[in-house]
């Protein structure tokens, strides 16, 4: 089970809810407001739907409260890797987005996540 993801490069491609600096931190994930309610006992669901809903993203790995999802970029054909984690201690979910080539992003990684966000809170109001 990982429980912290690998530290974001000085390159500004990466963002994590475990950094400290302004660069690449990013909030944590809430938890989707149906989270533990009757029927619905894996708060990950919700991710998975929402990873399953952005184009060019397969998740590859799910580990306990671990997603490891890719994110193909449209034209250049570029990997970034998306991990999450669930914290049920902090009732959040840890997210971290990366480039895996290149030196800047032009913002897509952090983008990638409040979009996410905007999916999981969509998904929480009943849209």
């Amino acid at each position: 089970m990982i429980e912290r993801f690998a530290p974001c490069p000085d390159s500004p491609n990466c963002v994590s809810s475990y950094a400290d600096d302004e660069v690449h931190h990013v909030d944590p994930l809430p938890l989707p407001a149906d989270a533990g309610s009757a029927g619905n006992d894996d708060p990950l669901e919700a991710v998975r739907r929402a990873l399953a809903s952005m184009p060019r993203t397969r998740i590859v790995t799910t580990d306990g409260d671990y997603v490891h999802a890719t994110c193909t970029s449209l034209v250049f054909r570029f990997v970034d890797d998306l991990e999450l984690r669930l914290d049920r201690q902090q009732k959040v979910i840890h997210v971290r987005s990366a480039s895996r080539v290149g030196y800047g992003d032009l913002g897509v990684n952090r983008r990638r996540v409040e979009r996410l966000r905007s999916l999981l809170e969509s998904e929480g109001k009943g849209s």
